[in-house]
């Protein structure tokens, strides 16, 4: 271990050790996702709670437009936000620091310039959105475990610290930074064919839109395919494990987790099957450089197009 990393590990011990999580806190933040922790054993959820406290002694939250955040709204978004980097590394979460929210969907005024030269002006309501070394912005109303768009396997905190750590390679692309360990060739290929049949299989479907077998936002481009894969993966993953191993395979070595060996999440079912199509390899860095959502334009809230 460097001298830096010593003094790194040992200035976090003593962050912990002072700004230590009151229990009620704790509990309270474990309760309002019981589903989401549930499966965690002792050492997983001590270390999960370490993660929560240099997470809210490092971070700062500003309240939108007047509301007052508590504690317990701090401590809640904090513990899920760290359950992705549980076995990772608190460090990528360092390149910001701030977590704006909203008290529900809020409007994101944009400005594009088109090949053209052309500058538009636009706005929409969201429900959350990252922003590439700049803040994540939540609604309070959506960050309830089944609150999200993408219904009970949604989770708003899971897909918008997703978008942070594929923003860990620069852009927003479906590519996080792999482990030493892992095959960037086969993750792209997994990751490819699992978006091609997902895409394959809406654009081709007649007649009523069928149920798909993840929530169809996933096919808007590369970043949000793994932006709601992760909330399936952490949300939903027996089912996950079942529509697509492969990627939940994928999903396991990245996340260093195994949430499907304690879940059981049967209740969701798909509306059709999957196909058997190859696509172009994981390599074409589609993404939004600066910040994502759930989607292309941001996640849209409850109810809402595109949700």
């Amino acid at each position: 271990m460097g001298i830096w990393r010593w003094w790194q590990r040992r200035r976090r011990i003593a962050l912990i050790r002072r700004a230590a999580l009151p229990e009620d806190l704790w509990a309270e933040a474990l309760a309002h996702a019981s589903e989401l922790f549930a499966g965690l054993n002792d050492r997983e959820k001590r270390k999960l709670r370490d993660l929560t406290t240099l997470f809210l002694a490092t971070k700062k939250f500003f309240g939108a437009r007047g509301l007052a955040l508590t504690a317990a709204m701090k401590t809640v978004i904090a513990a899920q936000a760290c359950l992705p980097i549980l076995n990772l590394d608190f460090d990528c979460y360092a390149d910001w620091i701030s977590i704006v929210v909203y008290q529900d969907s809020f409007i994101a005024h944009r400005e594009e310039t088109d090949a053209d030269g052309i500058v538009h002006h636009g706005s929409e309501v969201l429900a959350g959105e990252s922003w590439a070394g700049g803040p994540v912005v939540l609604s309070w109303a959506d960050c309830a475990p089944g609150a999200h768009p993408h219904g009970p396997a949604g989770n708003v905190i899971i897909h918008e610290f997703a978008h942070k750590l594929d923003m860990l390679n620069g852009v927003a692309n479906g590519m996080p930074p792999l482990h030493q360990d892992m095959s960037v060739a086969v993750w792209a290929a997994t990751m490819t064919k699992a978006f091609t049949e997902l895409r394959t299989t809406l654009e081709s479907r007649t007649g009523p839109p069928a149920k798909p077998l993840i929530d169809e936002y996933a096919a808007e481009d590369p970043a949000e395919f793994f932006a709601v894969l992760s909330e399936y993966f952490f949300m939903a993953p027996v089912y996950l494990r079942g529509i697509m191993p492969a990627v939940y395979q994928q999903l396991t070595l990245y996340y260093r987790q195994d949430p499907a060996r304690f879940r059981a999440d049967a209740s969701l079912k798909p509306g059709f099957g999957s196909c058997s199509l190859s696509g172009p390899l994981w390599t074409d860095n589609r993404g939004f450089p600066g910040r994502a959502g759930c989607g292309p334009d941001g996640c849209k809230p409850r109810g809402g197009a595109g949700g």
